[in-house]
Order: C-alpha cells, then sequence, then structure tokens
C-alpha cells in the first residue's frame, strides 16, 4: 500500500548530530551497586521479569478492544467507522491487534512510553498504526512555541521530526506529564540483585555444585599446578557432581565456602521474586511462586490483578487511544474501550447465580446473559422482568384489610 512506503519519507529530516540529549529516562539504567548493569536487555533475561512483562503485556492485548459509539440506549460497537478495524483487528498490514499491543504494553514496560506512527489520509483519517522503538524516539517541549516536538532516529540514523497528530504516544508513571520513566530503571538495584543472584547460582553449579576448598598434603608438593588441573578435571563441573574423590599421599580436602542453604542464596532469590513482582503489581502465584498460595485466596487474588493492575493500564491505553485517534468532533460521538468484564467472571455457578439476581430484579435480560456468555440471542429475550412474588408493603396491607 502506498502509505506504507511512505512510512519515513513524510517525516522532516535533521542531521544525526542535531539530536536531542535524551528522552528522559536513559541516565537511570547503568550498572547498580551489585555490580551488574541493568537496561531493558538484561532485565528480559532474569526469569521473572521476563514472566511479569509477558503476563501484562499478553493480558492486556488478549482483552478485545472495540470503537463505540453513543446512543439513545447507552452504547453500540460501531462497526461501520474504519477505526474500528484498525483497532478490533488489523493496526497495519504486518501485524494483528494482539501483536500490536502486546508490543506498545511491553514498551511501556520497560521503557516507560509506548509511541505509534499515526498514518493518515489526505482527511486526517487513520490509516494505520505503526510501534516505534521507544530508544530511538527523544521528546521535549519548544521553548518558543510550546508544543511538544517528537524526534525519532531512523534505522540509519537520521532524524526525523514527527508532527504531533502523527503520534500516539502513551507514557507511564512520570515526573512532569509527557514522558513516563522506565520501572526497570527505576527498580535497578532490585533487578540487579536478581541478575547477581542467578549468576551466582549459574556459577555455583559450573563448579560442580561443591564449594571451594583446599587440598592439604602432609609434604611438599612437586607439581600443584597440576594436582589442581586434575582435581578441576575430576569434579570442576556439573556433570562431575556426586562423583566420589580418591585422595592420595596422605592429602586431606577442607571445605572453606558455605553451601547455598547457609549463605541464604534461596532465600534471597525467592525474595528477589517478590520484589520484581511488586514493582509490577503482579500477585507471586502468577509467576509460578505458589508459597503463600492457597485454594481459598488465589481467586481473590485474580480479581485484585485485575482491579488494581489491569484496569488502571487499561484505562490508560483508552484515553491514549481516544486523545490521539478521535477528532474533535468524533470524540462527542465515538469512544474507544477494552472489555475487561470477562476477566471478573469467576466460576460457572457463581456467573449463574449473579446471573438469576440480574434477570429476577429486572436489570438484566435473558439475552444480557446469553451475550455476556457468547451465546446468540433468541426470539423474547430482550424483555425485562421482575420476581412477581414480590410485592410492595402498602399493597400486602390493603389485600389484608380488605
Amino acid at each position: 500500500m502506498a502509505f506504507k512506503m511512505n512510512f519515513f519519507k513524510a517525516f522532516k529530516r535533521r542531521k544525526a548530530n542535531d539530536m536531542w540529549p535524551g528522552s528522559g529516562y536513559d541516565f537511570f539504567w547503568g550498572q547498580t551497586s551489585s555490580g551488574k548493569t541493568v537496561n531493558p536487555s538484561t532485565a528480559m533475561q532474569t526469569s521473572v521479569v521476563y514472566a511479569c512483562v509477558r503476563i501484562l503485556a499478553e493480558t492486556v492485548a488478549s482483552l478485545p478492544l472495540f470503537l463505540y459509539i453513543y446512543t439513545d440506549k447507552g452504547r453500540e460497537k460501531a462497526a461501520s467507522h474504519p477505526l474500528y478495524t484498525l483497532l478490533h483487528a488489523e493496526p497495519n498490514p504486518d501485524m494483528t491487534s494482539f501483536i500490536f499491543r502486546e508490543t506498545i504494553m511491553t514498551h511501556i514496560l520497560l521503557w516507560g512510553n509506548a509511541y505509534a506512527q499515526i498514518i493518515r489520509d489526505g482527511r486526517g483519517g487513520v490509516l494505520a498504526l505503526y510501534p516505534l522503538l521507544p530508544e530511538r524516539m527523544y521528546v521535549n517541549r519548544d521553548i518558543v512555541t510550546g508544543e511538544i516536538v517528537y524526534k525519532y532516529i531512523d534505522i540509519h540514523g537520521v532524524q526525523q521530526v514527527i508532527p504531533r497528530d502523527q503520534i500516539l504516544h502513551i507514557p507511564g508513571l512520570g515526573f512532569d506529564g509527557l514522558i513516563g520513566y522506565s520501572p526497570i530503571a527505576m527498580a535497578k538495584q532490585a533487578i540487579g540483585m536478581t541478575i547477581a543472584a542467578e549468576e551466582y547460582g549459574s556459577r555455583f553449579f559450573e563448579n560442580g555444585a561443591v564449594p571451594s576448598g583446599v587440598l592439604e598434603h602432609p609434604d611438599t608438593i612437586k607439581d600443584p599446578e597440576r594436582v589442581r588441573k586434575n582435581w578441576n578435571a575430576a569434579f570442576g563441573s556439573s556433570s562431575n557432581s556426586g562423583k566420589t574423590a580418591v585422595l592420595e599421599e596422605g592429602m586431606k580436602y577442607h571445605v572453606i565456602g558455605l553451601p547455598p542453604e547457609q549463605s541464604q542464596f534461596l532465600q534471597t532469590r525467592k525474595f528477589q521474586i517478590e520484589e520484581i513482582c511488586r514493582i509490577f503489581r503482579i500477585p507471586p502465584h502468577l509467576v509460578a511462586d505458589l508459597d503463600k498460595a492457597t485454594f481459598s485466596n488465589i481467586e481473590h487474588q485474580a480479581i485484585s490483578f485485575v482491579e488494581n493492575t489491569i484496569v488502571p493500564w487499561v484505562t490508560r491505553l483508552e484515553q491514549g487511544f481516544n486523545k490521539a485517534l478521535l477528532s474533535t468532533a468524533e470524540k462527542r460521538s465515538y469512544f474507544i474501550g477494552f472489555v475487561v468484564e470477562g476477566l471478573l467472571r469467576g466460576d460457572y455457578q457463581s456467573r449463574m447465580a449473579g446471573y438469576s439476581q440480574g434477570i429476577q430484579n429486572g436489570f438484566l435480560s435473558p439475552n444480557d446473559v446469553r451475550g455476556l456468555e457468547n451465546l446468540n440471542k433468541i426470539e423474547g429475550g430482550d424483555v425485562y422482568m421482575v420476581n412477581g412474588s414480590m410485592t410492595p408493603l402498602p399493597q400486602v396491607g390493603a389485600a389484608y384489610n380488605g
């Protein structure tokens, strides 16, 4: 398509040496007190960070996303609007809606900001959305006009100035309301300690899961280097763990290291899992840490996860989409929204009990319930009814006195 070929050509080109110094969060990344360097790449190599980012990104991406139009009865899906298909199914010819939303959620969780290029037609309508790498984007406010300016470094190192109306920018938590700050950068000490603990465990098992020690000989050893090499060759890797050592000439082996249990290595790793989950507001049981999980509290933790974690992220995305993708006139008639009710449905028995109460009290119809359960409507199912056995007290008194 024509707009795909002109994706970067629509930008105003600038020289590479005219770049801005940064986008507000770069200086937070780097080496930590544990000696480990933390950035999005190294952080995602830790299992718990990868798990947390994947859970949040996939959960938000899997929620239905629709364009709605206001009606006299409330709202209905605006399926005839071009933006409906773009959001719900295919934001650009190369991506599905799931992949697009998963990508921008990953960007927010790692960099603190998500950017997408809005391709518009001659009348300002949205034709496509393409995600942009946050590490290549520089945002600032023009000191003369006060307008927000976006500059993007393309794959050739050339700076592109992107008009504001062609950018979908969704910032995370930040200090100035303009750009968000990376959760990875703000919590780099905790993540650095997690990286250090994982590397320590890897080195431990590489050394054969045997603590370091000293070989003692009752006499002088003529070639200590040969003895050391022979010992390491026999017992110096995880494949040699558990072998029986045979010591000659009165030699003795003395352990001088501490086993991982005594050095609280395992406890440290467990605590770091909780620490990373705390950063992303993820219940530990979702990353397979079931130490504190029970059959009675997992369901409530899942509901809390939706209400306290997913809903704020969904609200942030909805407002960002509405602000950038709808014109001023369209905002009076249309809005973009996620459907999160499916995550709160609970088990089958609880749902049926709730539906029964809704139908008996007149705020749900049978077709409302069938729609929530992804079933087709039935004839006559749009009638709202109340339980006929419920009679107002004055009428009961009148009947009795009569």
